[in-house]
């Protein structure tokens, strides 16, 4: 290769880096954990800190990060709520919604039976418990995890308790507790009302959502513009308070996980391939934009707009579809999560010696896939939900702080394959679907850009 060659190539590179946010993120990636190893009190480097200095540079590495998230979650709330009613009213069609609930209530519940399936089998073949020494890994893990407390399980509710909860008595108490999931119901209610309603009446507040949403696009797009750096503190930080210690002991564990991430990715590619007979190469291409920010950020949250913008721009679904299903699916689609609560629950159980019976892994499927819908799409949530199933099934919830040290990069690659789920879903609706484009645009708002057109106001800084 001669020398021009290299500088075009050299060019190439710096002029992707600059205009592609995966990119951007990519680099931010490498360069944390090449910080974090480095600065790392068990790296042995000659700059490595000690545990006080590493605490103490980890909170300044991480403020970024911490600003971004707390930036995204303080408009995802609006963004949730506008995208689904006007995702739902820009249809254009009251038909739309039925047929629309009736075909993804039973997508998300065989998607997520699945996810669970793969867990169970995958962690009954391999046995990470029988792999590691639980005395000294709970050392390792304490050590390595300075400032985690374990989390105190939530009080169970009965399946009656929590059919009726899912309609939120108050709206204010759903928004203060960050309870997604009554949120997403009370959108669909709404959506629907003003269907029923008629656009004529309904007009002016469909305008002010327009605004709302606006506004919640442009926050989203200048918190985008953190979000390199905040890669960069996140991941720097993990890195520096763990180091390789805590992986090394977890290293069964983690590759059974990954390995049960990876089948759960192939069979949403071959969901791609048969059910939305769409390439799936192809499709793996058009998300990484989505995936790399989900991974990196531990949040389907903080993915929406993009996971919107992917599914939008990229994938070409229509708009009532893709408003309909993103924010529905970070809500209630975590087949990731569900996979790895059912294969940490097992794990720990293997680690105490704990036999569970084939009616207790029944129950187990039903709890972790009960417990998967609903949760907070934030990071860490799904070390809290494990406690409170390990509490269920007899298992001691103590177990989970063996987890502490290597939930985060557990949490990052769970959370990609959520979002990546999400997008399943998107493509395959779209099919089934089959919203025409004259009626995606004929609802309320059909000239706006955000309501039967594509996501765009963040698109510039998003690319």
């Amino acid at each position: 290769m001669t020398h021009v060659d290299q500088r075009l190539r050299l060019r190439d590179i710096r002029a992707l880096i600059r205009t592609r946010l995966w990119a951007q993120i990519l680099v931010a990636m490498i360069l944390g954990v090449a910080t974090g190893l480095a600065l790392s009190p068990s790296g042995g480097t000659s700059v490595a800190l000690s545990p006080a200095g590493a605490e103490a540079v980890g909170t300044w590495l991480r403020l970024p990060g911490v600003l971004f998230l707390n930036l995204i979650q303080m408009v995802v709330i609006p963004l949730i709520t506008t995208s689904i009613i006007l995702g739902i009213t820009s249809a254009g069609d009251p038909d739309f919604l039925r047929r629309a609930g009736l075909r993804i209530v039973p997508y998300f519940i065989a998607t997520t039976t699945v996810a669970v399936l793969i867990g169970i089998v995958i962690a009954t073949l391999v046995q990470p418990g029988t792999f590691v020494d639980t005395a000294s890994l709970r050392m390792e893990s304490a050590a390595a995890a300075p400032g985690l407390a374990m989390p105190e399980p939530a009080a169970t509710t009965s399946v009656a308790d929590r059919i009726a909860n899912l309609i939120p008595a108050n709206l204010s108490a759903a928004e203060l507790s960050r309870n997604m999931m009554q949120i997403v119901v009370a959108a669909i209610i709404a959506g629907a009302a003003m269907i029923a309603l008629g656009q004529t009446r309904t007009e002016p507040l469909l305008r002010l959502l327009q605004i709302v949403q606006e506004i919640s696009m442009k926050i989203v797009g200048w918190a985008m513009l953190l979000a390199p750096l905040a890669v960069f503190g996140l991941i720097a930080d993990f890195v520096l308070r763990t180091g390789i210690s805590a992986l090394v002991g977890m290293t069964a564990y983690i590759g059974s996980v990954i390995l049960g991430l990876v089948a759960l990715l192939l069979v949403y590619l071959l969901i791609v391939a048969v059910l939305a007979r769409r390439d799936p190469l192809a499709f793996l291409r058009h998300i990484v934009d989505a995936q790399l920010p989900a991974f990196s950020t531990s949040s389907s949250a903080a993915t929406m707009p993009l996971s919107l913008r992917v599914a939008e721009e990229r994938l070409q679904v229509s708009p009532a579809v893709a408003r309909f299903i993103v924010p529905l699916g970070a809500t209630v689609n975590m087949d990731g999560t569900a996979l790895y609560q059912v294969m940490a629950a097992l794990f720990v159980a293997q680690l105490y010696g704990i036999s569970l019976e084939p009616a207790t892994l029944v129950i187990l499927i039903v709890t972790v896939g009960g417990a998967s819908i609903g949760s907070p799409s934030t990071p860490g949530v799904g070390i809290v939900i494990l406690a409170t199933i390990l509490q269920s099934l007899g298992i001691p919830a103590s177990g989970v702080a063996v987890l502490l040290g290597v939930d985060r990069i557990l949490d990052m690659c769970r959370t990609a394959i959520n979002v990546t789920g999400d997008l399943t879903a998107c493509v395959v609706m779209d099919r089934w679907l089959a919203v025409p484009a004259e009626t995606a645009g004929a609802g309320a708002g059909a000239d706006h850009p955000h309501v039967g057109g594509k996501v765009s106001a963040a698109s510039e800084v998003i690319r």
